[in-house]
């Protein structure tokens, strides 16, 4: 295949972006194991001689989950989405933090307007990943006589750099034909990481990696593949075409074959519609509906009106409103309702969710409650079926009103 290929595509992760951000402003904890995911209680402490307290994992009970961590805590076994009473018996003197989202969002966009300084064709995929079509930029495909790919390492070490400054954090980035190639190569040499690949890179660099390191293959067919006897992506690129197709379907059978052998044409999509906002929280210990009615609705008011405010900052409003819920048992439930007029308004939000809450059994305990805004469009368009409606009542009437579906008698 040729060496010089028609795209470069790069794919930029922020390193271990929560901690990173954290250690900014501990620098004292450079080093150690540090593990993102606390409450107000885990807040550090300014001691009379000028140091900080911290918390530690250690004796943690609830319900918390590890946001993040950084690469020291990583090497001792704990890593995102792990429960913190799970990550405290591998890690029981690893410091914890509470997250700070409002912190990470700013360095988000730092980091955003950084890569933009450079190139403009990005593609945004969350608070700290990004992709970056580099094929117009200018010197990208030069060459250099000791490195046919110098023109576009050194682009790519500008935005390296150029995050850097604007930043004081490291990020990883992984160049490579397209899409789906760089989202792996940008893992191959983290943290602080570089690097360059082509098609001609598969046998060595990404066959032998497990299959789970392709972003589409989640744990169920990562389970079934491995009972099928494919444990790496090389195995999974010597199996034909109508092999996969006939145990995995069609589509996901075709997309299988070519995602093993490294092919991907999606481009950068500089701009995209969200298809709804939310916000959720797993509670440190179980809510009964009743019994801790007051707690339940101070964080479900909350969480409505984190909904409104990410809806108002980003110029949306959305016609659905839903909940989540999850119980003790696991079991999660969902519920939606179609309003008349669209809205962006945590009263009329608060309102709808609390009409889904009602066509809920609420007998068993809560671990987890979530609010979204669907059906979403930009605020003032004629595509959102109605005028904005306008606020009723506020939020914090709505939280001490008699309509509140926590605790109906």
């Amino acid at each position: 295949m040729p060496s010089s290929p028609r795209r470069w595509i790069a794919h930029l992760d922020m390193d271990a972006f929560y901690a990173s951000v954290e250690l900014l402003r501990y620098p004292e904890l450079v080093g150690l194991p540090v593990v993102i995911g606390g409450g107000r209680r885990h807040q550090p402490q300014l001691q009379a001689d000028g140091t900080r307290r911290f918390a530690t994992l250690r004796g943690y009970t609830g319900r918390g989950v590890a946001t993040t961590a950084t690469y020291a805590a990583r090497d001792l076994g704990v890593f995102s989405a792990m429960g913190l009473m799970k990550a405290a018996q591998r890690a029981p003197d690893a410091v914890l933090l509470p997250v700070d989202f409002d912190e990470y969002r700013r360095f988000s966009k730092l980091f955003k307007a950084a890569v933009a300084e450079v190139t403009p064709l990005i593609e945004d995929r969350g608070v700290d990943e990004i992709y970056i079509d580099l094929t117009a930029v200018n010197g990208v495909h030069d060459s250099l006589a000791h490195d046919p790919f110098g023109g576009v390492r050194a682009v790519a070490q500008e935005i390296r750099n150029s995050v850097k400054r604007a930043t004081g954090l490291s990020c990883s980035i992984g160049v490579t034909p397209n899409k789906l190639l760089s989202k792996i190569a940008s893992e191959l040499d983290k943290p602080d990481g570089l690097t360059i690949l082509t098609h001609e890179d598969l046998p060595t660099r990404i066959w032998p990696l497990p299959v789970r390191r392709i972003n589409g293959i989640g744990p169920k067919a990562g389970a079934k593949l491995a009972a099928l006897g494919v444990q790496r992506i090389g195995e999974l690129a010597e199996r034909p075409r109508e092999w996969l197709i006939d145990q995995f379907g069609r589509s996901y059978g075709a997309w299988l074959y070519d995602a093993a052998r490294g092919r991907d044409d999606r481009p950068v999509v500089t701009h995209s519609e969200p298809v709804s906002m939310s916000r959720e929280t797993t509670f440190e210990r179980d809510l009964h509906a009743q019994r801790d009615r007051a707690e339940l609705s101070r964080i479900f008011t909350q969480l409505c009106e984190q909904v409104a405010a990410d809806l108002q900052r980003k110029g949306y409003v959305g016609r659905t409103v839903g909940i989540k819920l999850r119980f003790e048992d696991f079991r999660t439930v969902t519920r939606d309702l179609t309003l008349p007029e669209a809205t962006a308004d945590a009263a009329t939000i608060r309102r709808a969710a609390g009409q889904c809450l009602k066509r809920v059994d609420l007998r068993a305990r809560l671990r987890l409650l979530g609010v979204r805004a669907g059906t979403l469009h930009k605020a003032g368009s004629t595509k959102q079926g109605g005028r904005v409606q306008r606020p009723r009542r506020t939020a914090a009437e709505l939280h001490d009103s008699a309509e509140l579906p926590f605790g109906i008698d």
